[in-house]
C-alpha cells in the first residue's frame, strides 16, 4: 500500500512549481471560460468569426512558448523568464478587465496575454525537469502530477469565473485571472529559496543592461504585432506559418546533428508530436463547439442542480483530477515492475480515448428529447474519455521530451510541443467554424442538434483512423527509443 504513496514523494522544488502553475493556469483558463461567448455575445463577432480569432489567439499563445523557451535556456535564464511572463499576463488581464469592450483594446490585452504566455508556459516545465536526475522513476509521475496542477487551477476557475461575469460583468470575470497571476508571482517570491540550485545556465549569472534593454523591446513590439495579426486573422496564419517552420528546420536540424541513439529519440519525438497536432484539434474544440453545443443542446442540469451551461467546460480538469492520482500510480508500479506501456503505446490509447469523446456525442443525439436536448450525463461521459486521452498525451507530452531528448534543448523542443498547439489551434478554429450558426436564422436545439451531431462524428472517425495507426506502429517506435 506504501508504494501507492511513492508518486508524492517529489523533490521540493516539485512543490513550489506545481502551485505556480496552478496559479498560472487560474488565470489563463479563468480567460478561456469566457473569450469565444464574450467575442459573440459582447464584442457582436459571429460564431465562426470568434471561432476563427479564438484559434488564432490560442495559435499566438502557444507560437510564441518556443521563442520563450529559447530565452529562458539561452538568454534571460528560466526563472527569470517565467516570473517575467506571468507579469506580462497579469499586465493583459488587467487591460482585458478594463477595456469596456473596446475591440482595439481587446486585441491589444489578448496580444500581451499571448506574449507572457509565450515567456512563461515552456519554463515551468524545463524547470522541473532540470530537478530530477536521468532515468529517475518518479519523472513520469511527476509529470502527470504537475499536469494535475493545471488542471485544478482550470477546474476552480472554470467552476467560478462565468458565475462571476454573469453576476459582475465581463470585467470582474477577467479581473479575477489577474488576481491568479499576482498569487502565482507571489508564491514563487515567498518559496524561490526551494529552486536556488536549479535552472539553466544564465540564471547563475548577472544579465547584461543591454539584454534587459533588447528583451523588453521585443516584447513590447510583439505585443503590438500580435494585437495587429488579431485584426487581421491572415497575418496570423503566416506569423503561425513562418515561426512553425524556422522551429521545425532546426529542429529536423538538430536530428541530422545528433547520432545513433539520439536520433532516433528524436525522429520518434517528431512523429509523436505531429499525432499530437491532431489531438489539439480535437481537444480545441472544448471552448469552440463543444461549449456552443452544450448551452444549445444539453439539459444544463448535473446531480440534480441546474448550472450555467458554461461550466460544463470544468468537466475536463473535474476528470483530470480524479484521474490523474491513479494513471500516476499506474505509471511508478507498471514501470518499476518492467511492464508499463511504451509512450509510443501511451499516445496511441490516448488518441483512441480522444475518439471515443467524440463518438459518444452522436449516440447521445439518437437519445435526445422531443425538443432535441440531450442528458447531461453524455457530456459528462465524453469529457471523461476526453482527460483520459488528454493525460496520455497532452500530459506526458513534457515527460516525453524530457525523457528523449538532450537537457541542452529542453527548453526550445518543449516550446516546439507548444508550437503543435498553436498550429492545431488555428486548424481548429476553422473546423469548429462548421458548426458555426448564422445569426440571421433562429434555429431551435432541434435544428442544431444534427450539425453538432454530424461535425462530432467526423471527429471522432477521424481520430479513430489515427489512433488505429499509431497502434500499428507503436512497437517499431518503441524499438527505435530502446535499441542502443
Amino acid at each position: 500500500m506504501s508504494q501507492s504513496f511513492n508518486i508524492l514523494k517529489q523533490p521540493k522544488p516539485f512543490y513550489l512549481i506545481f502551485f505556480i502553475e496552478l496559479w498560472e493556469r487560474f488565470g489563463y483558463y479563468g480567460l478561456q471560460a469566457l473569450l469565444s461567448l464574450y467575442l459573440v455575445q459582447s464584442l457582436g463577432l459571429d460564431e465562426d468569426d470568434a471561432f476563427i480569432t479564438f484559434g488564432a489567439f490560442s495559435a499566438l499563445v502557444f507560437g510564441f512558448v518556443s521563442v520563450g523557451g529559447f530565452i529562458g535556456d539561452n538568454l534571460f535564464g528560466t526563472k527569470r523568464t517565467m516570473v517575467l511572463g506571468a507579469l506580462v499576463m497579469m499586465a493583459g488581464y488587467l487591460m482585458m478587465a478594463f477595456s469596456k469592450n473596446d475591440q482595439s483594446i481587446v486585441y491589444l490585452a489578448l496580444g500581451v496575454i499571448a506574449v507572457g504566455n509565450g515567456l512563461f508556459k515552456a519554463n515551468p516545465a524545463s524547470l522541473l525537469a532540470k530537478c530530477y536526475e536521468e532515468g529517475d522513476s518518479r519523472l513520469d509521475g511527476a509529470f502527470t502530477l504537475y499536469y494535475m496542477s493545471i488542471n485544478i487551477g482550470s477546474f476552480i476557475s472554470m467552476t467560478m469565473v462565468p458565475y462571476i461575469a454573469d453576476y459582475f460583468g465581463w470585467g470582474m470575470g477577467f479581473l479575477v485571472s489577474a488576481i491568479g497571476l499576482f498569487i502565482a508571482v507571489s508564491n514563487y517570491f515567498l518559496m524561490r529559496h526551494w529552486v536556488s540550485d536549479y535552472g539553466s545556465k544564465p540564471d547563475f549569472s548577472p544579465v547584461s543592461l543591454k539584454i534587459h534593454v533588447l528583451l523588453y523591446a521585443a516584447i513590447i513590439i510583439a505585443c503590438g504585432c500580435s494585437a495587429l495579426v488579431l485584426n487581421y486573422l491572415m497575418m496570423a496564419n503566416i506569423l503561425l506559418a513562418v515561426v512553425g517552420t524556422g522551429a521545425l528546420i532546426k529542429f529536423i536540424k538538430e536530428i541530422l546533428v545528433a547520432k545513433g541513439h539520439d536520433r532516433r529519440k528524436m525522429i520518434v519525438v517528431l512523429v509523436l508530436m505531429l499525432e499530437a497536432v491532431v489531438f489539439f484539434v480535437m481537444y480545441m474544440q472544448m471552448p469552440t463547439s463543444l461549449n456552443f453545443f452544450a448551452i444549445q443542446n444539453v439539459q444544463p442540469v448535473l446531480l440534480g442542480i441546474t448550472i450555467n451551461p458554461v461550466t460544463f467546460q470544468s468537466l475536463n480538469p473535474f476528470w483530470i483530477m480524479v484521474a490523474s492520482p491513479i494513471f500516476a500510480w499506474l505509471y511508478n508500479r507498471t514501470e518499476q515492475d518492467g511492464h508499463g506501456l511504451s509512450m509510443p503505446g501511451k499516445f496511441a490509447l490516448g488518441m483512441l480515448c480522444t475518439s471515443l469523446s467524440f463518438l459518444v456525442l452522436p449516440i447521445a443525439a439518437k437519445f435526445a428529447d422531443d425538443l432535441g436536448v440531450v442528458s447531461s450525463s453524455w457530456l459528462v461521459l465524453s469529457y471523461l474519455f476526453q482527460a483520459m486521452g488528454e493525460l496520455l498525451i497532452s500530459g506526458l507530452g513534457l515527460a516525453m521530451i524530457a525523457q528523449l531528448v538532450p537537457s541542452r534543448l529542453h527548453g526550445f523542443i518543449m516550446g516546439i510541443w507548444f508550437l503543435t498547439s498553436s498550429a492545431a489551434s488555428v486548424i481548429a478554429g476553422h473546423v469548429a467554424g462548421m458548426t458555426a450558426l448564422d445569426d440571421d436564422e433562429v434555429l431551435t436545439a432541434l435544428d442544431t442538434l444534427p450539425i453538432y451531431s454530424d461535425f462530432f462524428t467526423r471527429m471522432g472517425v477521424i481520430s479513430l483512423g489515427v489512433a488505429i495507426l499509431m497502434m500499428l506502429f507503436a512497437r517499431k517506435l518503441h524499438r527505435m527509443i530502446v535499441e542502443e
